[in-house]
């Protein structure tokens, strides 16, 4: 039986868990056994800068965590050393950079994540990692809506230059007919 200062360390600790999965935009759990230190420090400073959270937790207390916000039923995937990547401001970030490194380092196997809440497999967070940057796809928006407006300008300039090349044959019309 753990004392009663590991049980409330424990229970500080999934109070904590909890809190971090209910306030992420995105979590991917991955199995990071096999990497070695200059593998795992090369993807956490990546996910730092990308200002992701990279925790190494454990399976009994974040399967507690994800109770208590209500993920049950993925606790087949916690049965092999678990770390998870967060990010409380960019749905996407964790998912991309984890997948990349995953890619990168055989050994990084993705286990499952949650997005905007919902509980998502492995394919949906390659998917996830798969889409454009945010100022990429920000780019196509604002050129969607800039090319009608483009368009309109082209239509309204063909009308008035077909105006005045109108006006200039009925001019040189005129011309031509009082000399």
């Amino acid at each position: 039986m753990p004392s009663e200062a590991k049980l409330q360390k424990k229970k500080e600790i999934v109070q904590d868990l909890t809190e971090k999965i209910a306030n992420a935009k995105s979590i991917v759990f991955a199995d990071y056994r096999g990497l070695t230190v200059e593998q795992d420090t090369q993807m956490r400073k990546a996910l730092r800068e990308a200002g992701v959270q990279y925790k190494v937790v454990k399976n009994t207390l974040v399967k507690f965590a994800l109770k208590e916000n209500g993920h049950e039923g993925i606790d087949s995937y916690f049965n092999s050393p678990t770390a998870m990547a967060f990010s409380d401001t960019d749905p996407v970030a964790p998912a991309k950079i984890i997948s990349e490194y995953a890619k990168k380092f055989d050994k990084l196997e993705i286990k499952t994540g949650i997005v905007e809440g919902k509980v998502v497999d492995i394919n949906a967070i390659k998917e996830l990692a798969d889409l454009p940057p945010r100022e990429v796809l920000i780019a196509r928006v604002l050129g969607g809506f800039n090319a009608p407006i483009a368009g309109l300008v082209n239509v309204l300039n063909g009308n008035i230059r077909g105006l005045v090349v109108a006006l200039n044959a009925i001019a040189e019309k005129k011309a031509s007919a009082n000399t």
